[in-house]
């Protein structure tokens, strides 16, 4: 049986992303000097860059300039990008432990949108995986508490704001079919990222002598997620945004914390093991269904 394009491309993002989560903070924290994060973000909008010529052309360099067309572009955009900005700066007045549960739950906002909104409907054992996936996806996501300090409780209206911005991300990159293809969406993506790159370099250190050493490794590791957001947006497009965006988020931690394990011997606790066989559940039943009552594609 031929695999319906969406599964196909939600189980790609995950290996994608998951790579990427994994190996992330090897420019931060096994470099020397290390590579700011803020500088990473400079160097993930340039990672853009191919990924939105290749979509250009596949287009033939046409890019809709519509009003209806650049809210959606701006509101995917800015987003996605302003989201990650304000993780940075969350990140060093909060606690992660608290944070990343917190923001790894945004899908939840895109599933009730996409129900209340977009009428998006799926079957019983689909249904039953994605609420299975919500708590697998916290359990994953949870970490060890650690001796950081807090400052302030500003942090916790950041993590806040993070969690609505991705949410209404992936609602928007559904509700957006009818005004942009996704590759016009993806360019706009783009644009937006790069646009926000300086107040990324405002935030963090700068540049310094040693950040070409981290570069190149840097920007390899990053394209993983470059490459990972245009499949995201396509997954998105041909699925149904109430099973894709739960699916991915379940099953790219779930990539980053066995990588982790063979690469760094780092062992995941008890909650983030039992987050994995959830989300391997969640995942099954919702790809179960799905693929059993999907029409069949044509050629």
């Amino acid at each position: 049986m031929r695999l319906p394009k969406w599964l196909v491309l939600s189980m790609a993002v995950p290996v994608l992303w998951g790579l990427w989560g994994a190996l992330t903070e090897i420019p931060e924290k096994r470099l020397s000097p290390p590579f700011p994060p803020t500088l990473g973000y400079a160097v993930w909008s340039l990672t853009m860059i191919p990924v939105c010529v290749f979509v250009l052309r596949k287009i033939n360099w046409k890019l809709s300039r519509s009003g209806r067309a650049i809210f959606y572009g701006c509101a995917v955009g800015f987003s996605g990008a302003a989201g990650q900005l304000l993780l940075f700066w969350v990140l060093n007045q909060g606690p992660a432990y608290l944070i990343f549960p917190i923001v790894c739950l945004s899908p939840a906002v895109t599933i009730v949108l996409s129900w209340a909104l977009l009428r998006e409907r799926t079957y019983p054992l689909a249904l039953t995986g994605i609420l299975l996936s919500l708590p697998a996806i916290l359990l994953v996501s949870l970490q060890e508490p650690t001796n950081s300090p807090v400052h302030g409780s500003f942090w916790l209206v950041g993590t806040i704001a993070i969690f609505f911005m991705w949410g209404l991300q992936a609602y928007f990159m559904k509700s957006s079919a009818n005004a942009m293809s996704a590759e016009e969406l993806f360019v706009y993506m783009t644009l937006t990222g790069l646009a926000l790159s300086p107040v990324a370099l405002v935030m963090g250190p700068g540049i310094h002598a040693g950040s070409g050493a981290g570069f190149g490794i840097t920007y390899v590791i990053q394209s993983l997620n470059a490459v990972g957001c245009l499949l995201f947006v396509y997954a998105v497009r041909y699925g149904k945004a109430i099973v894709v965006v739960p699916m991915v988020n379940g099953m790219f931690p779930l990539v980053t914390i066995v990588v982790s394990l063979l690469i760094y011997r780092q062992i995941p606790s008890k909650s983030n093991l039992a987050g994995m066989v959830l989300a391997l559940v969640a995942v099954l039943f919702m790809a179960f269904d799905e693929v059993r009552h999907s029409p069949p594609e044509s050629a």
